[in-house]
């Protein structure tokens, strides 16, 4: 069953909700009834994906396995090649799941949601290392975290020590009422978004692109801001019904998108789009990076060593989507927009050409929405047909 896919999936989440509802309006505690619905509904998601269903389990076995043993060995010490090697065996099922298909091998170490899950065990690592999940977590908890079915197969990506606070939180009738509520009107958004803004877009306008022009300039163009436009709403429609779900079991999963059409350059659109995705990527790739840089002062230019870990942060979330040329191509374009941002920035706040007013804030929105477009065009794959 498609997660998000049909009504029929809907009703069967609003009916195995409905206790959840009625304890948490009670004030109740419904932990331990939202942990089975959940190894419920996993069931029905992998009802027809029966090795895949298996690779989850065994994946959710190791890292948990990993993570355990990771934090009673940090306990006693802190050896940093014990850490990259941790970090790295969790990566390593992803690494295939990527590699294999590249290499046209049969690809059994993928599943629905892998890459994110895997987000989510390297997370808790990294917060291990750094001391900042000091307590050895439940078993029951890390597997709950990672296999939280609303955010399961795209996100978002949520963090483990928020996630325990409201895990761990029985919430007031009150409280509770204000989430169910948050959460019914995000769903709505999700069914505004996906199912009717997006599925137009895709259904009567990017579809019937061959009957509306000849022209391949005209066609190409128009494609890319219709792409660009089913891509948000389709994606954010997704992100609505995940965070909607996951306040009616009473868990504030994050939010991923915030106007992100309306970025001012291209550093705001990354504070804007797929947010869960670009912060772990600042925070556990490019700031890692730039504090290893200054330790070891093996680059001293502040300048250089920004812009080589922007390379290296779009560089692996390209990958991450792909080896396929495209998404290749994509990270790359978004390395160098930014690289090249980065340069105008330091040269504007020196001679200050580009001041900050009304019209050049109209200005740098249309300028940045079209680079932005021209970006998802690449990631569409389109030019490489």
């Amino acid at each position: 069953m498609t997660v998000y896919g049909s009504f029929l999936f809907f009703i069967i989440i609003g009916i195995l909700l409905l206790p959840t509802i009625i304890l948490g309006l009670r004030g109740k505690s419904f932990r331990v009834y939202n942990l089975i619905i959940s190894v419920v509904i996993l069931s029905l998601i992998f009802s027809g994906e029966a090795r895949g269903f298996a690779t989850l389990i065994a994946f959710t076995v190791f890292q948990v396995l990993l993570i355990k043993g990771y934090m009673a060995y940090r306990s006693k010490r802190n050896a940093g090649g014990v850490f990259y090697l941790m970090v790295a065996l969790s990566l390593l099922p992803l690494i295939l799941s990527k590699v294999l298909p590249f290499l046209a091998f049969d690809n059994w170490a993928t599943f629905l949601g892998i890459s994110y899950l895997t987000f989510k065990a390297v997370q808790v690592v990294i917060e291990i290392r750094d001391g900042l999940i000091k307590e050895q977590p439940p078993v029951y908890r890390i597997a709950y975290f990672m296999l939280f079915y609303p955010s399961l197969s795209s996100g978002p990506i949520d963090r483990y020590r928020r996630f325990e606070k409201d895990e761990g939180t029985v919430w007031d009738a009150k409280d509770y009422q204000s989430l169910l509520y948050s959460g019914l009107h995000k769903i709505f958004i999700g069914f505004l978004y996906k199912f009717i803004i997006g599925y137009a877009i895709n259904t009567y306008f990017i579809m019937n692109l061959p009957y509306m022009t000849s022209n391949k300039i005209l066609y190409n163009l128009l494609y890319m801001y219709g792409y660009s436009m089913y891509l948000f709403f389709d994606f954010a429609g997704y992100t609505a019904f995940a965070v909607g779900i996951s306040y009616m079991m009473g868990i504030r999963t994050p939010e991923n998108f915030n106007k992100p059409f309306l970025s001012r350059n291209i550093k705001d659109f990354w504070n804007r789009w797929h947010m869960t995705l670009s912060f772990w990527f600042r925070d556990y790739v490019f700031m890692r990076f730039m504090f290893l840089m200054k330790k070891k002062r093996w680059i001293k230019n502040k300048m250089l060593l920004s812009n080589l870990g922007y390379i290296l942060l779009f560089t692996l979330m390209g990958v991450w989507h792909g080896l396929a040329i495209q998404y290749i191509v994509y990270g790359l374009y978004h390395a160098a927009v930014m690289v090249s941002y980065n340069f105008f920035e330091k040269w504007n706040k020196k001679h200050k050409k580009w001041p900050a007013n009304r019209f050049t804030t109209v200005v740098s929105i249309v300028i940045t929405f079209h680079v932005i477009c021209f970006g998802f065009y690449l990631f569409s794959g389109q030019p490489f047909h």
